[in-house]
């Protein structure tokens, strides 16, 4: 009992390490291609020799962290190339989630899916009135729940993990553009109601397109990948 308790305590140092990394990450504290010396993370997020290179391993696993030949870590490269493959990826992985979706949701899962709508555009609202970091984080988790929700109902536990990993790997690109000012708000609404309204009337065909305009409208809207933008 004492051995699988401490076991658990250390999976939730873990987490909790790799939460505040992984979102460091995304917002940019942490830059491409940036090494990642364990005694550095050490001092900035606290834990031990051994909980935060299981951090770095989970990171690694989840494509934001590589592991360099001298059996070191870095943040990952974040190109225009990187941008465009993670979004083919992520476009495959979704629509073919949403197809399930479609045909094995519940009404109980067309709810969820309204609920997360409604939550993402009040996100929206508040990240274009107050644009703080508060804001961003919660804007950015809603843009993760609609995505997920969307799919939940697919049936495929391995596409929904496969989702999550791609989409935390695209989140750098999307939040470096709303720093930048470069998402037209007005778009996305329009978009995300199409992707919406289709997905409640079961029409797999648009909503499945809908979707893979939302995803491809992400690189449309790039311009430079955040690793292009810190160069300059």
């Amino acid at each position: 009992m004492v051995f699988g308790r401490d076991a658990r305590e250390d999976e939730t140092v873990v987490a909790m390490l790799a939460s505040a990394v992984r979102r460091d990450i995304s917002f940019g504290a942490l830059q491409p291609n940036q090494k990642l010396k364990i005694e550095e993370l050490r001092q900035r997020y606290g834990g031990s020799n051994h909980s935060m290179r299981e951090t770095l391993r989970m990171l690694s696993a989840e494509g934001l962290v590589e592991a360099t030949a001298q059996r070191g870590f870095r943040v990952t490269s974040a190109t225009e190339d990187d941008l465009r493959d993670i979004l083919m990826v992520r476009a495959e992985i979704e629509k073919l989630a949403l197809g399930l979706a479609i045909a094995h949701g519940t009404v109980a899962w067309e709810g969820r899916v309204i609920a997360a709508h409604h939550a993402l555009r009040k996100a929206e609202e508040a990240v274009q009135t107050t644009p703080d970091d508060l804001t961003a984080l919660e804007w950015d988790e809603a843009c993760r729940a609609f995505s997920a929700t969307l799919i939940e109902a697919c049936g495929s536990p391995r596409l929904t993990d496969l989702q999550r990993k791609f989409f935390d790997q695209s989140r750098r690109f999307r939040l470096a553009l709303l720093r930048e000012g470069m998402l037209d708000f007005g778009a996305r609404e329009t978009r995300q109601k199409a992707l919406l309204d289709a997905v409640l009337a079961r029409d797999a065909g648009t909503a499945i397109a809908a979707l893979e305009q939302e995803i491809e409208a992400e690189l449309r809207s790039g311009g430079e990948s955040p690793e292009t933008a810190t160069d300059q």
